[in-house]
């Protein structure tokens, strides 16, 4: 669970509502003709600019944005350092028999255990990785789309709401209500754009970038136990992706590492 996506979401929405509470009857910010131009409004206009297969699936992909849990990728560089120990002292096969919780690096090691050449294994794993890439890249494109229509419906219902409530200055009863699709509107638009879909958008492309470096790790990883690279070259070669803070124990490979 991404507490930080949860956390910020869920935090924003309370400080409205104790707004709202606090200032008067939360039902006064209530109106059905309000939600159905901006919500429905939304995602019908939103539709038009995907196909429905990439409309629903930018859904199951934003799941990730409150789920995904990153892989350490500290741990990760570490435990492909020991799967090329066990490789050069055993051989390829005995990577089998490790058990490994990360599926891409997995996948990755059982084509190699397999015997495939370095050229099948690297075209199958960066397909994977674009795949991965292009899914977060859609989803973050559909909740961008949202971002940006939400406000101009929420726009369309206050010219809505101003026209009936000018078409109708004669009944003082009308004014009220078409005043509050006048302004409601304006609100839901800017809370569905600014507080849920842009977001999300931002939270996805910054998923694209997690999982690609991970899954960079993996395929560099794996590329090199295929080569036969000794164990301290690979560690040089992947602690690339960390952080500064993270290289500190890094010590360089010796020549005669880098030659055998």
């Amino acid at each position: 669970m991404d507490l930080a996506t949860l956390l910020g979401m869920v935090g924003a929405m309370a400080i409205v509502a104790a707004a709202i509470l606090f200032g008067g009857s939360a039902l006064l910010f209530i109106n059905v003709p309000s939600l159905l131009i901006v919500f429905c409004g939304t995602f019908l206009v939103v539709m038009i600019k995907f196909s429905l297969q990439q409309f629903l699936g930018a859904f199951k992909v934003a799941a990730r944005a409150f789920t995904y849990k990153l892989d350490d990728t500290e741990a990760l560089t570490q435990q492909i350092i020991s799967l090329s120990t066990i490789a050069r002292k055993e051989g390829l096969l005995a990577l089998e028999k490790v058990p490994l919780e990360n599926r891409f690096l997995h996948s990755g090691i059982q084509m190699l255990v397999d015997g495939n050449e370095r050229e099948v294994i690297s075209a199958v794993m960066n397909k994977d990785m674009q795949q991965t890439i292009d899914r977060h890249k859609w989803g973050a494109k559909v909740f961008s789309a949202t971002g940006d229509v939400a406000p101009a419906m929420g726009m369309i219902g206050t010219l809505i709401g101003l026209v009936q409530m000018l078409s109708n200055m004669d009944d003082p009863k009308s004014i009220g209500p078409a005043m509050a699709v006048a302004l409601l509107t304006t609100l839901y638009g800017a809370m569905l754009a600014n507080m849920v879909a842009l977001p999300i958008a931002d939270k996805l492309n910054l998923r694209k970038s997690e999982e690609g470096r991970v899954k960079s790790i993996c395929i560099d990883g794996v590329l090199a136990i295929q080569a036969g690279q000794n164990p301290r070259v690979i560690e040089s070669m992947l602690k690339v992706y960390l952080g500064p803070t993270k290289r500190k124990g890094e010590t360089p490979a010796p020549p005669e590492a880098i030659a055998s």
